[in-house]
């Protein structure tokens, strides 16, 4: 007998409905003791008094009973739907964990879905991705996942493998029968042709990230040059404080905000100078940390004061990766010698004045377009779907340039099991313990 959970599915603050998730073997009964309403016809919605522990009217709501395998879980399941007070919400989830249910761990109900057949690693993973999605292109592509698009086609890999490695099988069982090389072609052929799919998914990955994480961008440069006040300037808001005083930003400051289809990331950073103390050194390493691991690194130069020794190491650091050289304070005028900034993109802004602000976002956005990127969900946006599509590349390919090459065919079917089982982590075949725990670790409780 599966023991009973129970949790709140919807966000823990006031709002107009709070869903309870109820799922196990004894769902019905406990819901029972707790909501006061029929609950007898599967699939139908009822409205009812619900109750706290002490059989205190709490609520007056509805509920709804789904019997299993029907329900998102496969498991007979109770859904109760209140107003959305947290003192409500907590006291029916109180009274139900006295009626026999206990507290739901992260993921868990998902989890159970997982476990029973209901759905597959890829679509799992993708009701994370559509939780947290930022933009409607990512909304899209995750909701294609979570129809099982993406499932599917690391299916049809598999299955394709499966195929291959049965004609092997029949090698192996007759050693002795001569392979003509023309089967051995047609063979190697087929399996170049499926690992080159496995790495156009896998390579997918560079561009679909960016729907999931979007773009993490980081202004770096000198105390004053006008990162903060850049950082307001595309925000559109007074978010970082912005003084006279050098090194007011002692930490990295984070907004995000969204143009067009893109999710940007925005770090404000410590100005470069020699540090006084251990908390502005500290504050440094983070800038210098933070440009080695954003997407694109804005390096700020005042264009009204020559260039110093600390704007030169953020131009240093501009050249290490994809960068755009800003030079502020164009109101001011520019006294900068440009030939500084050779081969690298240079815009003039004013970010007091909010001249340019604009097209250097646009330009942001020009690098990273995504909008011709399908959201058909066979685009790859998870890092772990992306390794593993790789790891199956390696072995499909060892298996075809192995058979062509006139390697036994046994020691080329390994290889192809070795991938089988690879792309079976993905969708949760082959997958090991260890992976389907941390997968469902990563979720909020009620999901």
């Amino acid at each position: 007998m599966a023991d009973t959970i129970a949790a709140i599915s919807t966000a823990p603050s006031k709002s107009a409905i709070g869903i309870i998730r109820i799922s196990g073997d004894d769902a019905l009964n406990i819901s029972k003791k707790v909501f006061l309403g029929d609950l007898s016809t599967p699939r139908m919605m009822s409205t009812g008094r619900i109750v706290s522990h002490s059989g205190e009217v709490c609520d007056y709501g509805m509920g709804v009973f789904f019997k299993a395998p029907k329900s998102f879980t496969g498991e007979d399941s109770v859904e109760l739907y209140c107003h959305g007070s947290t003192a409500v919400l907590r006291s029916v989830l109180s009274a139900l964990y006295r009626a026999g249910a206990r507290p739901a761990e992260p993921g868990e109900f998902t989890q159970r879905a997982f476990l029973n057949g209901k759905l597959d690693l890829t679509q799992a993973e993708a009701i994370i991705d559509l939780i947290d999605s930022e933009t409607e292109l990512a909304a899209k592509n995750a909701a294609e996942q979570m129809n099982g698009t993406l499932g599917k086609e690391i299916s049809a890999l598999s299955d394709s493998l499966t195929a291959i490695a049965a004609e092997f099988y029949a090698f192996v069982d007759y050693p002795d029968d001569e392979i003509e090389q023309s089967e051995r072609d047609d063979i190697s052929e087929k399996l170049f042709t499926l690992a080159k799919h496995a790495k156009q998914l896998a390579g997918s990955y560079d561009k679909g990230r960016l729907f999931r994480e979007g773009v993490r961008v980081a202004l770096i440069g000198r105390p004053n040059v006008g990162k903060s006040s850049l950082l307001n300037a595309l925000l559109g808001s007074e978010r970082s404080i912005v003084t006279d005083i050098e090194g007011t930003t002692r930490d990295t400051v984070e907004e995000s905000l969204r143009v067009n289809s893109l999710a940007l990331h925005l770090i404000d950073t410590a100005g470069l100078r020699e540090a006084d103390n251990e908390p502005e050194r500290l504050g440094i390493a983070r800038s210098e940390a933070a440009a080695k691991d954003a997407d694109i690194v804005i390096a700020v130069f005042d264009g009204s004061a020559p260039l110093d020794e600390f704007d030169k190491r953020a131009l240093e650091l501009a050249k290490k990766t994809r960068s755009i050289c800003v030079i502020n304070k164009s109101d001011l005028g520019c006294t900068i010698d440009k030939s500084v900034f050779s081969k690298l993109q240079v815009m003039e802004i004013s970010a007091k004045e909010r001249i340019g602000t604009d097209a250097l976002l646009d330009r942001i956005c020009e690098i990273f377009e995504i909008s011709d990127i399908p959201c058909d969900g066979k685009t790859v946006t998870n890092p772990r779907h992306a390794s593993t599509l790789m790891r199956a590349y390696e072995r499909i390919s060892a298996a075809a340039e192995a058979f062509r090459g006139g390697i036994y065919a046994d020691i080329a079917v390994s290889d192809i099991e070795h991938a089988i089982n690879i792309l079976g982590e993905i969708t949760g075949r082959s997958a090991q313990d260890a992976i389907v725990s941390e997968i469902f670790s990563r979720f909020c409780v009620g999901k």
